[in-house]
């Protein structure tokens, strides 16, 4: 089965290596999550230890991945230095909503806003 949505042939060798990446990272956090289960469900320490060793590598895997995204793909980078390594309320601590702050080129071009055009629901 394809990760693809597009017909793979349209795809720039760019944007296989990106769906590469993205779907490696969450094959990590995913094998994070299955391992730190086990970590804390097991009754036997050194199964508990081993299962734990192991989910510190996939923690690293995927770390390793979103380097890799962060030096090429766009946008990446803007976040990451936006949000990661910050003290404080996580969304307080940014003073803007995310749709506010978009401001990537993947907007269709003659775009100038995301409205509608249908105007504010009041409460």
């Amino acid at each position: 089965m394809s990760n693809y949505h597009e017909p793979v042939e349209e795809l720039s060798e760019e944007a296989r290596n990106f769906s590469r990446a993205l779907n490696s990272l969450k094959e990590e956090i995913e094998a994070v999550d299955w391992y730190h289960q086990r970590v804390v469900t097991s009754k036997d320490p050194d199964l508990a230890g081993i299962m734990a060793h192991n989910r510190d590598e996939e923690i690293e895997h995927a770390c390793m991945t979103l380097e890799w995204l962060r030096r090429n793909m766009p946008g990446w980078d803007e976040e990451l230095r936006n949000w990661l390594f910050k003290e404080g309320d996580i969304m307080g601590a940014h003073g803007h909503d995310h749709d506010d702050h978009d401001a990537h080129d993947d907007k269709p071009a003659g775009r100038q806003s995301d409205s509608l055009g249908i105007g504010k629901i009041k409460k």
